[in-house]
């Protein structure tokens, strides 16, 4: 290949890059954003912080009763009004840290995969509904996904049954540390994550012997530079009243066994989910609204209709390849006992959780079932027949986003605030666009 033909082609993936870029930010954009909502009471925290010059000392809150601590929330969100003082400031923030933790997934993906069409493992990632609709838009779980991807690419690198040397062992160490400790400040999901860090250690001493350690090392440096925005939360309230009554939120729950038994609603098809164009769960909240959706943007029910079947004929396909012996890659057998080993690590975590087992609750598993995914699709997708079905699938996944986000605009957009939300910065005075919840901390 000539030195122009390389050219051209760096400037043709830097305009996709930018083009998938800007349209998922303008699709964060849009999204619903009303008074007393999740999205505007997360906003708020950095908002205060900017305005008051207040130190946020918590984070969001999981009940009445209930708030996470660290600075980390209210500092994601606060500071880029210091670079910018527009509305959109946080937004852009967030979509730069989604969008280049993708990227990072989608570059891993396909070094374990070279067989897999790249162009479909980077686009399928940018546009799924699970890591466009909530890692675009202002909400903590939002976060959640840079610290999963970081984590589990450190993560698996760390395993011996499925590294393949593409991170040098102390950095994949440290992403692990700086992985876990980013996701502690945003949601109580992050101790999910601890059995993958004692597994993590317990091979790597096993292997290494006392050699391990100096490597090992590297995942407390890691951790060390998210958590140390607890710190402040703790020198000024003690351990105790410091946790926000975190440790309220593990207690047996005996409804969550219950739960479990429902393929669609429980954790299994949840977790496939991920993988797949779960569509009705972001049209509405009852069929009610979904319908109404539908009546209201007729021209999208060729596209929507199309989508609903493939999405669940995904998720069935995704359960009975599981069964699937043969595969053209080595490490099959690894990547499917270790995402069987994730679900059930859900399962029982679970039965200890005030939470019911909803979809955002273990939303840091996405990466674990994006990869599962690939290898699944891998086979496939090496035939005509599916490549030319994927660009379809594809180009009708973008038309729905973009019918999806004119939608949500017109029913009460963060767009929709932006007057109100000028005027707060302006004044410097956030009660312009209201109060945090009764009795959270800040």
């Amino acid at each position: 290949m000539n030195q122009n033909a390389k050219k051209h082609n760096k400037i043709t993936l830097a305009v996709w890059l930018a083009l998938a870029f800007l349209f998922r930010l303008t699709f964060g954009l849009c999204a619903n954003f009303v008074s007393g909502s999740d999205e505007q009471q997360v906003y708020l925290i950095g908002l205060k912080f900017y305005t008051s010059g207040a130190w946020p000392y918590f984070g969001p809150d999981v009940s009445s009763t209930i708030q996470i601590p660290g600075a980390l929330q209210g500092l994601i969100v606060g500071l880029p009004f210091k670079l910018f003082a527009v509305p959109e400031a946080p937004f852009i923030l967030l979509n730069l840290l989604s969008f280049a933790s993708l990227c990072l997934f989608a570059w891993y993906c396909c070094r374990r995969l070279p067989e897999i069409p790249a162009w479909f493992v980077w686009t399928w990632l940018f546009i799924a509904p699970w890591t466009i609709c909530l890692s675009t838009q202002i909400t903590n779980p939002s976060y959640v996904l840079p610290g999963a991807i970081v984590f589990f690419v450190g993560a698996i690198e760390t395993y011996p049954f499925l590294a393949q040397r593409l991170i040098p062992l102390r950095r994949a160490n440290f992403m692990m540390g700086f992985g876990l400790c980013w996701i502690m400040q945003f949601h109580l999901s992050w101790v999910i994550l601890i059995p993958y860090v004692a597994l993590s250690l317990f091979l790597q001493f096993k292997k290494g012997g006392r050699q391990a350690g100096s490597r090992a090392s590297w995942i407390v440096v890691g951790a060390a530079l998210p958590a140390s925005l607890l710190i402040p939360t703790f020198i000024k309230y003690g351990l105790r009243q410091g946790s926000g009554s975190t440790s309220e939120a593990l207690q047996f729950n005996s409804d969550n066994l219950w739960r479990h038994l429902n393929f669609v609603e429980g954790i299994l098809g949840r977790f496939l989910s991920f993988a797949t164009f779960e569509l009705p769960r972001f049209i509405g909240r009852n069929m009610g609204e979904r319908l109404g959706f539908l009546q209201e943007h007729r021209w999208l029910i060729p596209f929507v209709l199309l989508l609903t079947v493939v999405g669940v004929l995904q998720c069935i396909a995704l359960l009975l390849l599981w069964l699937r012996k043969e595969h053209s890659q080595k490490d099959w057998r690894a990547i499917k006992y270790f995402t069987a080993a994730t679900v059930l690590l859900l399962y029982v975590s679970f039965l200890f959780s005030m939470k019911a087992p909803v979809s955002h609750t273990f939303y840091l598993t996405v990466p674990v079932a994006m990869l599962y995914s690939f290898y699944c699709w891998n086979d496939f997708l090496k035939g005509p027949f599916w490549r030319r079905f994927a660009v379809l699938f594809l180009a009708c996944s973008i038309i729905f986003e973009a019918g999806l986000a004119l939608h949500n605009y017109r029913h009460g957009s963060f767009l929709k605030n932006r007057a109100l939300i000028n005027e707060a910065l302006r004044s410097n005075d956030y009660r312009l666009l209201g109060e945090r919840r009764p009795g959270s901390r800040y």
